[in-house]
């Protein structure tokens, strides 16, 4: 399967998106046909969706193909029926795997001759970047950043110009090979080809952000219930991205140890009543808890809501302090901006948004998925992000990348390797 495509063609017909998360699987399938709005664009709509809560998955990775075989297939067959069509073939996520971003840089020589399609496809050769190849990783992205004709940076689309030596900053985004194919296998199982793959963050992001925030430089932030993945974009490219492997579920956990109550109600209780900001009134409003191994609702104790927004509180800091160590020792949060995008659907919790205002020192705003034709209310949050994402992308609305043939699983190395480099050149 091709690892990454030029993605600025348009579809006609069906496009349908999976959404396999820890928490939650999701299927979004979408119609083009030959209607076009006021600007001239083929306008999509929604016409089928499935959603339900995901099975044998665990911090974003397949642990039981069977359970989540099951999960895919009825979300599908939902979305099919609300359709009144079957589809062949999806557009999916990865949000395990240990992805890998890397920026990396190679010039070659084109000889004063008029610079073409074959000399874009040159450039953008992994073989030819001085790199390794890895056995346990595969690509995922390879996506052009920025050419350079003659030491002329800024060249948006290189093709016609003339010069001696053409350069790229190329951004390669590798997995784990393990985590990819069980991810497929889990789809194929269900009788459906694999179209694309996108790590999650890159997704989350093609799902709401707006193109003034891409170009400008925004960071995305999908808090996910296994995973927290981070996508930056610079001049309307994806620059750089990382996942860690802490998220809602974590939170949900953190509660049921420390009230020693059952999962199930602890999830209830987050939602209900979670909150990262503490209140004066928080001592005097108190909870019910019902007790492990008991199926009553009515026993169990009563404790002060103080004691869960303080569970809540911890784990979600350790989540931003985290990301913002990440971020600082990538060198990419000052090429973002100040602007911080917050979604997923842990990102829903009450104070989210003012605790990663406080914690990443930048102006948040919460992401909610882009507005298309057909997308019921019920999916119109946070949650479905990189759903949305998925669709986007595989609409032809997503960031241009190199046209590869296959995945070879390269692990970029050496000076050209070097992140710092790309910046101090660059900024």
């Amino acid at each position: 399967m091709k690892s990454g495509k030029s993605n600025t063609r348009v579809r006609t017909g069906l496009v349908a998106a999976l959404d396999v998360g820890t928490t939650k699987v999701c299927c979004l399938i979408s119609r083009v046909d030959s209607e076009r709005g006021a600007d001239g664009n083929l306008k999509p709509r929604i016409v089928g969706i499935g959603h339900q809560v995901s099975s044998g998955m665990r911090k974003g990775t397949v642990v039981d193909l069977d359970q989540a075989e099951t999960s895919i297939r009825a979300v599908v067959e939902a979305a099919e029926q609300m359709a009144g069509e079957n589809i062949d073939r999806v557009i999916v996520n990865l949000s395990g795997g240990r992805h890998r971003s890397r920026l990396i840089a190679f010039e070659i020589s084109i000889a004063g001759h008029e610079i073409g399609d074959a000399d874009i496809r040159r450039v953008l050769d992994p073989v030819n970047m001085n790199g390794e190849k890895s056995e346990d990783r595969e690509f995922i992205h390879t996506i052009p950043v920025g050419y350079t004709v003659d030491g002329s940076r800024g060249v948006v689309d290189p093709r016609g110009l003339f010069g001696e030596r053409l350069g790229v900053n190329t951004h390669i985004i590798t997995a784990l090979r393990g985590p990819l194919r069980n991810l497929e296998t889990a789809v194929t199982r269900c009788h459906l080809a694999v179209e694309d793959i996108v790590i999650s963050p890159y997704a989350s992001a093609l799902g709401c952000l707006s193109d003034d925030e891409k170009k400008m430089g925004v960071t995305c932030i999908d808090m996910g219930g296994g995973t927290t993945s981070v996508a930056v974009f610079f001049d309307g490219e994806l620059v750089h991205s990382q996942t860690l492997p802490l998220g809602g579920e974590h939170v949900t956990n953190d509660i049921s140890r420390g009230l020693v109550t059952p999962l199930i109600h602890a999830e209830r209780m987050k939602t209900l009543y979670g909150n990262v900001l503490p209140s004066v009134s928080d001592d005097q409003q108190v909870i019910q808890v019902p007790p492990m191994g008991e199926e009553r609702m009515d026993e169990g104790s009563m404790v002060p809501r103080s004691m869960l927004v303080g569970i809540v509180r911890l784990r979600i800091e350790e989540i931003f302090e985290k990301l913002r160590d990440r971020l600082a020792e990538s060198g990419f949060d000052k090429v973002a901006g100040r602007g911080l995008v917050l979604t997923g659907g842990a990102s829903q919790l009450g104070g989210v948004t003012e605790l990663a205002s406080h914690i990443l020192d930048k102006q948040v705003r919460l992401g909610r998925p882009l507005a298309i034709r057909g997308m019921p209310e019920a999916a119109a949050g946070p949650t479905f992000a990189t759903c949305r994402g998925l669709l986007n992308y595989g609409l032809g609305h997503g960031t241009e990348e190199a046209d590869m043939d296959d995945r070879t699983g390269v692990q970029p190395s050496g000076s050209i390797g070097r992140i710092g480099q790309w910046l101090r050149e660059n900024f």
